[in-house]
């Protein structure tokens, strides 16, 4: 995610300085000058003063790719360089979310006219080239391309004036039900009441639908074209204009891609949303590009703006170029996906970019590690792109840095810094801080693997440009993501300066200038975890590069291992846990000299050699040889680390190497070495506090504990006092643990007076935990007054035998065993079910190469793509959520490309979409599609996923959560005895309890063999807490699942009849004969002229052979219905009259009302049988009712009949004719509920002959909501109708984009 903030209060993440860079000023004062300086800070990092020593070095020949949410072309400072070239040289969507499927092609008709994907009618512009004639057609609905923001300040605008009109037309509505009260005071004849029930009803209908107004936003229609040079895209955007004249395709200027004119567009003056077009695939994919946060441009802006009337407000560069590379999904809000990340990779190589801007990141359970960081070390070392990116925003505690920039070595990862010109002009706080700090959420190294984390940093909050669409110029934002821009920018000025004087560009050699020419932010050691080597300076980077220029670009890989031990691997040297720090160790550390994958193996490998000192910062804790003599192929030299003599607490160390030749050049190499040497908690019952800390603005302290065996959760008190206004902290824990991302808990807590407040938070027992308390940066400036923080720590503990329980589906109970081993607890076992996990396996695989070269590595490889289909069924509604126990949850740590999922109805509507991180979404009853998309390069690994198992997960309604009980004996949960409650556990004594699985017969009805039902268990509560039986909202909870066992068999299944046949052997020959033929002639086609010939000669001799046989008439109607492509509708709708006729002769109607009279005996065998089959002909005969009804309907509808005038007569007279429609209709109403979805539509027609379309619309709407199938089309396009006729235009143009969202022609690409 976006490693940033809005600033909208206090809450936020800022940086820069004033005067002397990291110097104390006292009584800061801004002038205009200073101020407008201090929106978007440059004098921190030395870039005002390189620039205004190297005015023509700003930039200038640097190109940048910005991997973010979108880069907006339109945005202030981005259109032009400081020498006038473009400045954003392409802009591309890498996710995919704004693709369009324009691989329908149609031609224009004599007119010009094309229709679009939409279904929309549109004309092309007459002076567009098109030799070929082929237009291809594709749509977008809008709401797809804009944020949430956008989207919410759209609607709003739309919901205003669609209210506007609705009222309208319900003032109408109520004016006409008062003229026809004033006109028929009485109402008592059925027609009259029938007509005011219409009237009444459109009141109803209006109001109702103002009341679920939904809007799923227009409908964009999109033509692709090539012009014989280039493609051409065009776009009808008329939905978004209250003037139907504004938007059309035939004025719009036609697009290319970006990259070839840099031309964007706007959709409309409401939006006032940029956009730019790319066009793959030979047309046949449409990628429209927005961007799904202001982030983006933002960050460009901060890197590169360029503003020539307000010099002062210029980004670091701003004679930079830059490439938009849009990885945050706007399908996910601005989510990053691993496909964004690889085609970003691809178009930053592609575009010979000098430098990547990431301000994105995640947590990571491997540091260096994964698919990505594999393809960004190519990119670096290969094609020589320097890679800058925010190290997060997770501080204070340590060891919080995010992946990529964070935890990978082939990048630069930035912290974020803030100076006293940032808080007074940029924050506007009252009274800056004497000095720059790092900002308090700043992410701390060292990684797990002891890497120092963070490189350098940089200011980490600014007032930037910011998208059209958010109508402002600039906002404020602060964050490691503004922080890694600024490096960035400043980056860009040394490739500028190192192009012009000929010197050639390295990420080695600008890292290594970089780290050793940095002002270190802070006096102490370990502030190098927060701060990095320190402060960039761009100017002494520079003359660094310039001195060093005619040495080996080459960096230096470490690789750290324990003496005797081969694993794990580790970048540097982290004891963190209490028996790492109570005795020497002894480490192998490797230096590797790394040359770009294009060195000379004869004039730069084989001669390089480098006379090295090793220094230690401190040789009582940490000792190393004195030199080493390193050449290309590596040395391992060993380091002894003591720190049995240190205090608690926590130190930082470096072993690095000096160029014995050119001491000048600094640290080649550094080895760091973090120690956080725990405070052990002997005393019982376990706890420990922390007095009279005190606290000014920013300060932190950090407390490390060893958590004792057995701990579990902690309660923890923290009282404050000594201030007057309120006061903000961050109060965060973190631990960690071998393959497991950091173990975080975080509160930030405001205290508006001197007060105290409790916390509760699990622990791993045996594990050190840092305890960082730090007072916000900005809080309470001005005040003077030094808080004092107590804080005092009690753990608590039950010890389990198992902690993850898992029940096998038998009877047998589970045994646990407990014991508190720091002091007595309160054993109150609890444990619920309230999921389900059920598994799928993929019903269908297809894998596929990519077609476009944005799918392309630099290798040349080509990424291949593998879809995996699972089809699922929900009984009722329910929330899902899709679980990948292989994918689910890395976006970085993971060798595999990327994931992503669609939910889709048997309408291809979609409903939920997502990624690593799935989330649960609400799913109507249906049947349902989930495709999983799955992108590698190598095909192995795709083949061996064709198989993947998927879960999808449901949270069980309240009423079918399943308690579990505890018992004393084993056999309790049979004999029902034995019941176990709570206990109190003592120190040393071990009780155990079973835990019994589930009643059988209290498993929801959705749960199958195989399925799982998960929930949780715990054994203990808070000191302070009442009774409760939800054990997730006890402190310590663990998972529990129960195995659902097979079903148990139906005794009555299988059971024949108690009866036999009592039918002659011949006559059942004989009914088995006319079935079989029933059945070949129900299969017959009738896809031609003699198709069709052979079908009617075949009907009639069957007819003659089974006269007034109802199944076969049913059968002929049957297929009579199933025929598409009629050209004489109304021979054929009178074709089907006939047949329907047939079948309701064939029944005696009186007989079977009389039969249904009768009241059937359940216990009689054959009584249930006849009245089975009486239900089968009832139903046989209300169908053959209906679909005569239909085609009489039918039939008028083309002869475009008004039968008697019904709509106007109806009311006042009862002299009506004799009218087929509705004597058939009432012998409907006999036997069926008209009302019903199956027969509701006949209903409907009728009302709206009679002109009662208010009440159409009423039944329409209760069949569509009753209907428990997926919706039917053929309801909406009536209702659609039904709109069109009554006049509600605004209603039908609504229904219409619902259409688009309800029945979509196809899947959307993914």
């Amino acid at each position: 995610m976006p490693c940033s903030l809005i600033e909208t209060s206090n809450n936020f993440c800022g940086g820069g300085d004033g005067g002397d860079v990291n110097g104390r000023i006292h009584n800061l004062k801004l002038n205009e000058h200073t101020f407008l300086a201090s929106l978007m800070p440059k004098k921190e990092i030395g870039a005002d003063r390189f620039i205004e020593a190297h005015p023509h070095y700003d930039g200038r020949g640097a190109v940048i790719a910005i991997f973010d949410s979108g880069v907006d072309p339109a945005a202030s400072g981005l259109q032009l360089t400081s020498d006038g070239k473009p400045k954003i040289l392409d802009v591309i969507d890498c996710t995919g979310s704004g693709d369009v499927d324009t691989s329908k092609v149609v031609k224009a008709d004599k007119d010009g006219r094309i229709q679009g994907a939409s279904g929309a009618s549109l004309v092309v512009n007459s002076s567009w080239k098109n030799p070929s004639g082929e237009w291809h057609v594709g749509y977008k609905l809008i709401y797809e391309l804009f944020t949430d923001t956008l989207t919410s300040r759209i609607k709003k605008e739309r919901k205003r004036k669609w209210d506007e009109k609705n009222q309208e037309e319900i003032a109408k509505a109520v004016l006409h039900l008062d003229e026809f009260d004033q006109k028929y005071t009485k109402v008592e004849d059925l027609k009259l009441k029938r007509a005011r029930e219409d009237l009444q009803n459109r009141i109803d209908l209006l109001k109702k639908q103002g009341d679920s107004y939904d809007d799923k936003g227009p409908v964009i229609d999109a033509v692709v074209w090539h012009d014989g040079e280039l493609w051409r895209v065009a776009l009808d955007t008329q939905s978004l204009h209250d003037d139907r004249k504004c938007g059309k395709l035939a004025d719009f200027v036609p697009l290319t891609n970006y990259r070839i004119e840099q031309k964007y567009g706007i959709f409309s003056e409401l939006d006032a949303c940029t956009f730019v077009v790319n066009v793959y695939d030979e047309g046949n994919i449409l990628s429209i590009v927005t961007d799904c946060s202001p982030h983006a441009t933002h960050v460009a802006g901060i890197a590169t703006a360029f503003h020539p009337q307000e010099p002062l407000l210029n980004g670091v560069a701003p004679g930079a170029q830059i490439i938009s590379c849009k990885i945050g999904d706007a399908r996910l809000g601005s989510m990053e996906t691993g496909t964004g990340l690889t085609r970003a990779l691809i178009a930053a190589v592609e575009h010979k970019c000098d430098l990547i801007n990431m301000s994105y990141g995640e947590p990571t359970l491997l540091p260096d590690y994964g698919r990505f960081v594999d393809l960004v070390n190519e990119v670096v070392n290969k094609y020589r792109l320097i890679f800058v990116s925010s190290a997060g925003n997770s501080g204070p505690a340590l060891s919080t840095v995010g992946a990529p920039g964070g935890t990978s070595s082939s990048i630069i990862g930035v912290g974020a810094y803030v100076s006293p010109a940032m808080a007074a002009g940029a924050h506007s706080v009252v009274e800056p801080p004497p000095e720059g700090l790092e900002y308090t959420w700043s992410s701390r190294g060292p990684t797990a693997d002891g890497d120092l984390g963070v490189c350098i940093s940089a200011p980490g909050g600014a007032v930037a440009p910011v998208p059209t669409w958010t109508l402002q110029g600039r906002m404020l934002m602060n964050g490691t993501s503004m922080a890694s821009p600024s490096a960035c920018g400043g980056i860009a000025l040394l490739i500028s300066a190192m192009k012009a004087a000929g010197i050639p560009v390295s990420p080695y050699s600008v890292r290594i200038a970089l780290e050793n020419t940095s002002i270190p932010v802070g006096g102490l050691p370990e502030d190098k975890l927060t701060a990095g080597q320190g402060l960039m300076q761009v100017d002494k980077a520079y003359e660094y590069i310039q001195k060093s220029q005619d040495l080996s670009c080459v960096c230096y890989q470490i690789k750290v291992n324990q003496s005797g031990k081969s694993t794990p691997i580790s970048r540097g040297i982290y004891l963190r846990e209490a028996t790492a720090c109570q005795q020497s160790t002894e480490w192998a550390v490797q230096v590797e000299p790394r040359f770009h994958d294009d060195a000379s193996k004869l004039d730069q490998l084989v001669p390089f050699e480098e006379c090295i000192e090793l220094r230690s910062s401190n040789n009582a804790v940490v000792r190393a040889p004195e030199y080493l003599l390193l050449t290309h192929n590596g040395r391992t030299f060993n380091v002894v680390v003591d720190p049995s003599n240190l205090a608690d607490g926590l130190h930082y160390y470096e072993v690095y190497g000096i160029d014995c030749k050119a001491s000048w050049r600094g640290p080649l190499f550094r080895i760091p070495i973090t120690i956080t040497k725990p405070k052990a908690v002997l005393n019982r019952p376990p706890l420990v506090s922390f007095s009279k800390m005190s606290f000014l603005p920013g300060h932190i302290e950090r407390r490390y504990i060893e958590v004792p065996l057995g701990a579990s959760w902690v309660e923890a008190t923290m009282r404050t006092s000594g201030f007057d206004t309120s006061r903000r902290f961050f109060v965060d824990t973190v631990q960690l643990c071998p393959l497991r991302r950091p173990i975080k808990w975080e509160s930030v807590v405001t205290f508006s007076s001197p007060t105290a407040k409790s916390f509760d938070f699990p622990v791993v027992g045996g594990q050190t935990m840092e305890l960082a308390i730090a007072q916000f940066w900005s809080s309470g400036m001005g005040s003077h007054e030094t808080t004092i923080v107590d804080f005092e720590i009690v753990f608590h503990g039950i010890g389990v035998n198992r902690t993850e329980v898992v029940l096998d589906g038998s009877e047998a109970p589970i045994r646990i065993e407990a014991e508190a081993l720091l002091a007595s607890e309160r054993l109150v076992p609890t444990a619920t079910l309230n999921k389900i996990r059920v598994p799928y396996r993929p019903t269908e695989a297809k894998l596929c190469t990519l077609p476009t070269n944005r799918d392309k590595l630099p290798s040349g490889k080509q990424i291949l793509a593998l879809t995996l289909s699972y089809h699922f069924k929900l009984e009722d509604g329910g929330e899902v959520r899709p679980h990948i126990p292989l994918l689910n949850n890395r976006i970085y740590d993971t060798k595999f490309e990327s994931q992503f999922y669609m939910i889709s109805d048997t309408n291809k509507r979609v409903y939920a979409m997502g990624d690593c991180y799935p989330a649960s979404s609400q799913l109507p009853k249906g049947e349902y599609t989930l495709r999983l998309y799955l992108r590698h390069d190598n095909v192995q690994y795709l083949e061996k996923m064709k198989q993947l198992v998927l879960f999808l997960e449901r949270n069980l309604e309240e009423k079918d959560v399943i308690p579990l009980n505890f018992f004393s004996e084993p056999d309790g949960p049979v004999m029902g005895n034995g019941t176990f409650k709570y206990s109190i556990l003592v120190p040393g004594i071990k009780e155990s309890f079973y835990l019994s699985p589930p009643n059988k017969d209290k498993l929801p009805k959705c749960s199958s063999q195989g399925s799982v039902l998960l929930g949780a268990i715990s054994h203990g509560k808070l000191s302070y807490a009442g009774e409760g039986k939800n054990p997730q909202k006890n402190p310590v909870s663990y998972q529990i699942s129960y195995v659902v066992p097979p079903s148990k068999i139906d005794e009555d299944k299988g059971k024949g009849s108690s009866s036999a046949s009592t039918k002659p052997m011949a006559e059942r020959l004989q009914e088995e004969v006319r079935e079989a033929k029933i059945k070949v002639f129900g299969s017959l086609k009738q896809d031609s002229d003699e198709d069709r010939s052979e079908w009617k000669k075949l009907a009639q001799s069957l007819k003659s052979e089974y006269p007034k046989y109802t199944p076969l008439l049913v059968k002929i109607l049957e297929s009579l219905l199933s025929r598409s492509n009629i050209a004489d509708k109304i021979h054929y709708y009178d074709k089907v009259i006939s047949a329907a006729d047939e079948v309701i002769d064939s029944i005696d109607a009186d007989e079977l009302a009389k039969l249904f009279s009768l009241k059937a005996d359940p216990e009689d065998e054959d009584s249930e049988k006849n009245k089975k089959k009486m239900e089968t002909t009832r139903d046989q005969l209300a169908e053959a009712l209906y679909q005569k009804g239909l085609a009489l309907a039918e039939i008028e509808s083309i002869k475009g009949e008004k039968p008697s005038a019904l709509a106007a007569s109806e009311a006042v007279s009862s002299d009506l004719r004799s009218d087929l429609f509705e004597e058939n209709f009432k012998e409907l109403t006999k036997w069926v509920d008209v009302k019903s979805s199956k027969y509701g539509t006949l209903y409907v027609l009728r009302e709206r002959r009679f002109g009662r379309l208010g009440t159409a619309l009423k039944v329409l709407n209760d069949m569509i909501q009753d209907d428990g199938e997926p919706p039917k089309k053929k309801f909406y396009e009536m209702k659609l109708s039904l709109l069109d006729e009554i006049g509600w235009n605004h209603l039908s143009t609504y229904e219409r984009q619902w259409m688009h969202v309800r029945f979509p022609p196809s899947l959307p690409l993914f």
